[in-house]
């Protein structure tokens, strides 16, 4: 039985591996990837500059003061900033979120080097903050466009939390690194050099056929921004992820500056020991991209993901009663391991379950909601060490998450029942010239939503001049086609009917019967509409099959 499932486990890792190894051999998701590895490592090491900064300049309070300062403005912009990741080209507003983050980091610098005041310096900080606002939803709603399969979107969302490992890792050891020899301007000067390697990868996506959703019209902005919050609010699961989302985020900006209070006051480590707690938390996502690599393929994410939640606040317990370095890293060794699997799975678990026509939308409420949250446990964190001391701060901080988990286990545990394989309808779609343009994971929710039909033989599945609500593709068996009584044509497995109906709202040109002993899986009219003409590609594919089927009898 052991040596079964550690078969099965090597077996698993070696699929999920090859996974891997298709995003990189994916051109754009490549350049994505390598784009998000310069901001994330550039981002982690301006971080650790800012807080020690912020700690020269006001102590414990000025460091919660700063996530206040660059975290709120960003919850204000976040869910608006992400329209325009669904109204422009994803790649350009990346591109351009990333050149002026370049500038702002550069002036930062300056500001910094001529001793300018930290109004200045703070102000700068809430700028790149708000600026990747637009960055951070256009990335995640352009990653599943450019995912072949669903495997490879689960194995994409691997490789980015392990390039954030790889940032957490990197980053605050390159910032601990640089601190201990010169000074924070230069660590903001490092920061834009980051930014612009993200522009110059970006830069190669600019001739990448980025399938647009069509638009209907012009529409107010406010109206656009509150799309993503009526697709949230109308789904119990996005709820629920993102609600546990948002938890884990309030207890990170807890822990941001409860890591450098830690570091610099319980530890005694000195401005580079931020750092190198910091980088303890990329070190353990990089252990914890092998468990991520497990999450491939796998349809049941719930369970992992609220696991993983609770891993993410949980390990800060066993700092408390005995504080020392080694304690405090392997402790934030966990909540890194944790933190990549949560990010896989509920990412994941969003790009399935979100329309795509808001889903940057939906990603800018969550973050919207990360940067509030952050802001908030950032504030929170130095009252807790007024009230309690550091290390009972470090208790209740890292309690709310693991009982928070168990709160909203049954919940977790029906989701994932939800969860079925729809590998055999996944196939059907895709071999659909109407639907090959569509995305991953809009395939998958059209999958969700087939109602398989059985038709014994010789029975009318459709009638000539019946209104239309359903589009058909055939899974087994054979059909004929026959209009005012003639046949016209057989059809069997994966052959279609009945979208010249949906699409041109007229009624049914043709009738449709079993030949033999048949198995459909029927698609309501909206969600055939709404994924067939919300997307321009799958829009052309139709009006060609349309185009094709108009010159003989059609349904």
């Amino acid at each position: 039985m052991i040596l079964r499932s550690v078969n099965a486990l090597r077996e698993q890792l070696r699929e999920s591996s090859a996974a891997l190894r298709e995003v990189y051999r994916n051109p754009g998701l490549r350049r994505l990837q390598l784009a998000w590895a310069g901001s994330i490592v550039g981002s982690w090491a301006y971080t650790v500059a800012l807080i020690v900064y912020a700690y020269d300049a006001g102590g414990t309070s000025a460091v919660g003061l700063i996530g206040l300062i660059r975290w709120l403005p960003s919850a204000v912009a976040s869910p608006i900033a992400s329209v325009l990741g669904d109204r422009y080209r994803r790649v350009l507003v990346m591109l351009s979120a990333d050149l002026l983050r370049a500038a702002a980091l550069g002036v930062m610098a300056a500001s910094v080097l001529l001793h300018a005041p930290t109004a200045v310096v703070y102000a700068l900080a809430a700028l790149v903050a708000v600026l990747s606002t637009a960055f951070q939803p256009a990335q995640a709603a352009l990653l599943p466009a450019l995912a072949r399969t669903p495997e490879e979107l689960t194995a994409a969302n691997v490789s980015s939390s392990t390039l954030e490992s790889l940032g957490f890792c990197a980053g605050p050891a390159l910032g601990g690194l640089l601190l201990a020899v010169s000074t924070t301007w230069v660590v903001f000067l490092v920061t834009a050099g980051a930014f612009l390697w993200s522009a110059f990868q970006l830069a190669g996506l600019l001739r990448t056929d980025e399938p647009p959703l069509r638009q209907e019209g012009e529409r107010s902005l406010l109206r656009e921004t509150a799309d993503g919050f009526r697709a949230i609010g109308a789904d119990r699961h996005l709820q629920l992820v993102i609600g546990l989302f948002s938890a884990q985020t309030l207890v990170n900006g807890a822990m941001s500056v409860l890591l450098a209070v830690c570091a610099l006051e319980l530890l005694h480590l000195g401005a580079g020991g931020v750092g190198y707690l910091n980088a303890a938390v990329g070190v353990g996502g990089l252990l914890g991209a092998v468990f991520s690599l497990m999450l491939v393929g796998r349809r049941r994410l719930a369970g992992p993901f609220g696991l993983a939640v609770a891993g993410t606040g949980g390990p800060m317990l066993f700092i408390a009663p005995r504080p020392t370095f080694g304690i405090a890293f392997a402790a934030f060794v966990l909540i890194g391991v944790s933190n990549i699997v949560e990010d896989v799975a509920g990412f994941t678990l969003l790009q399935r379950t979100s329309p795509a026509e808001v889903l940057a939308r939906v990603f800018g409420v969550l973050h919207s909601l990360f940067f509030a949250t952050v802001a908030i446990g950032a504030v929170l964190a130095p009252v807790l060490v007024h009230w309690l001391g550091i290390r009972w701060a470090l208790v209740v901080a890292g309690a709310i998450l693991p009982v928070l988990t168990v709160a909203t286990r049954v919940p977790l545990v029906r989701l994932d029942d939800q969860a079925v394989d729809r590998t055999r309808e996944l196939d059907l779609l895709r071999s659909i010239p109407i639907f090959t343009p569509l995305s991953a994971p809009v395939l998958e929710s059209l999958a969700s939503q087939l109602v398989l039909v059985e038709v014994p033989a010789g029975e009318a599945i459709v009638e000539q001049g019946d209104h239309g609500d359903r589009f058909y593709a055939i899974d087994s068996g054979e059909v004929e086609v026959s209009v005012d009584g003639k046949v016209q044509a057989t059809q069997g497995p994966g052959d279609h009917f009945g979208e010249i109906a949906l699409l041109r709202d007229v009624p049914r040109t043709a009738t449709v019967r079993a030949k033999t002993d048949v198995e459909l899986y029927a698609l309501g009219r909206d969600d055939f509409l709404g994924a067939v003409t919300g997307h321009a590609g799958s829009a052309q594919a139709a009006e060609a099959v349309v185009g094709a089927r108009l010159g003989v009898s059609a349904v």
